[in-house]
């Protein structure tokens, strides 16, 4: 399971509304990439054949099968503060992570 943090729940609510009408959901995602060698992403999508579809906060997101299996018990946090970084992925299963939060291994 993968959940929202309330912050991050108004956030992505407040973006959504852009996107709405053409059917799109939240993407979570990891891909090769960023210093420690995979990285996290976040976009808006069409539904695929083999994602998973989750609910965290009243907020229906996607995942495909691999991403999950990276992202299982992590939770997605907002933070727009003063020295606020935006979306962070706080993974339990990350070894490493990067300075920046976006990377891991």
């Amino acid at each position: 399971m993968v959940s929202l943090s309330d912050q991050a729940v108004t956030k992505i609510r407040s973006l959504q509304e852009e996107v709405a009408d053409q059917g799109k959901l939240l993407r979570i995602f990891v891909e090769p990439g960023g210093c420690s060698g995979l990285e996290y992403g976040m976009s808006f999508d069409l539904p695929k054949e083999d994602d998973q579809r989750l609910e965290s906060g009243g907020i229906s997101f996607l995942m495909d099968p691999t991403s999950l299996s990276y992202l299982s018990g992590s939770v997605v946090e907002f933070d727009d503060g003063l020295n606020g970084k935006g979306f962070e992925i706080r993974n339990p299963n990350a070894e490493n992570t990067c300075g920046c939060g976006k990377s891991f291994n």
